[in-house]
């Protein structure tokens, strides 16, 4: 593996490139499989608020799917960008059927937000796209660093129970390892279609 050598801008570009070579049938497979093995390790269980994302540049795409599945009382929130807190992202609840419309970087954000803003803090679990990861769960953004700023708050709740984080990812994005930075976020799992990784082992 080239790993260790690529710095970041490469390896995110490798990355992407990988992911983006996978067929329409290869994603359909992937997601449904990544929704699959969600289920089976219990992810889902007792989340009763959880965020979504809307998948682009080739990321599994499971919301539909998640957001079609049977759970009594369960909220589905979407991010947003904040647009006077520039680099952050907002959690807004969404409905499957209620329109979308794209940002400025063309991803699909919810329309209706009035009254429907949830803190990071207050979700159960957070299901978060990336670039890449290791099988210790350490996390590869895209490099703009949106979810480590709105997910950075999160680090000093270590008092106070905060969402699960589970990356969301095809296996073909895994490296061997990653060197976390100082403002990573760390991941509690990450999901593919061949399985499930765990923090910690």
């Amino acid at each position: 593996m080239t790993e260790a050598i690529d710095s970041p801008r490469a390896l995110r570009r490798r990355l992407r490139t990988a992911r983006r070579a996978l067929d329409s049938r290869s994603q359909r497979a992937h997601a449904q499989a990544i929704v699959r093995n969600l289920l089976r390790a219990r992810l889902l269980q007792g989340a009763k608020r959880v965020a979504l994302y809307v998948a682009a540049d080739g990321e599994p795409d499971i919301r539909q799917r998640l957001a079609g599945l049977p759970g009594r009382g369960r909220r589905w929130y979407l991010p947003v960008l904040r647009g006077h807190a520039a680099g952050r992202l907002w959690l807004v609840r969404h409905r499957p059927g209620e329109p979308l419309r794209p940002n400025r970087f063309g991803i699909l954000e919810p329309v209706r937000r009035h009254r429907r803003i949830q803190p990071m803090h207050a979700l159960d679990l957070i299901l978060v796209p990336l670039v890449g990861f290791d099988a210790a769960c350490n996390r590869l953004g895209m490099g703009a660093g949106f979810y480590d700023r709105s997910l950075a708050p999160l680090r000093r709740r270590q008092h106070w129970r905060r969402p699960r984080l589970v990356g969301i990812a095809h296996e073909c994005q895994r490296v061997e390892r990653l060197v976390p930075q100082p403002w990573d976020v760390p991941l509690d799992a990450v999901v593919t279609e061949s399985g499930v990784y765990r923090a910690g082992g």
